[in-house]
């Protein structure tokens, strides 16, 4: 597993970096980065922190909103589901945690911001109007999510593929 503070400092700039820089909305490093960070950081807290901190230093140069304590909490479903493949790492796995992570960010921010605007009735029809509006989002955070998830498990199998010594022949 990760250990290297270095590696998890580079990452979680990148991933802040990455949703700083313009892009289509939702389509952001945050699911893959807790994915991948509960899967293979030594310790829990590494993946909590590396998520939190990314979220923070991002947030630092967009701006904080009155919501976004759903956005982090929702957050830390995607470093849960890591850990619980940590030793299973297979592709339908890590696909199921990302599918997972989007759906449930999906549903629980948007039922935040209908529960606490003012947009949609707070009734059923107005909730449904909520997740409706936000299906277009919705497609590209799925695209991202799978995007970023493949980048940071397939670039870390590729790394260790390249780095590993070739067997000699006698």
């Amino acid at each position: 597993m990760l250990g290297n503070k270095k590696m998890w400092i580079l990452l979680v700039a990148l991933a802040a970096a990455a949703r700083i820089a313009p892009h289509p909305w939702n389509f952001w490093p945050m699911i893959g980065l807790g994915l991948f960070a509960g899967a293979k950081a030594a310790k829990a807290s590494t993946g909590v922190i590396a998520m939190l901190a990314a979220m923070v230093l991002s947030d630092a140069v967009l701006g904080f909103h009155s919501g976004m304590w759903s956005v982090y909490l929702a957050l830390l479903l995607p470093v849960w589901l890591g850990r619980q493949i940590r030793g299973h790492q297979t592709v339908a796995n890590i696909a199921a945690g990302a599918l997972g992570s989007s759906v449930f960010f999906f549903l629980f921010t948007n039922f935040v911001v209908w529960a606490r605007g003012h947009m949609y009735t707070h009734d059923p029809a107005g909730l449904a109007a909520c997740y409706v509006a936000a299906i277009p989002f919705f497609q590209n955070q799925l695209v991202g999510d799978a995007f970023y998830t493949a980048v940071l498990f397939g670039g870390y199998a590729l790394f260790h593929r390249l780095r590993a010594p070739s067997p000699q022949t006698a």
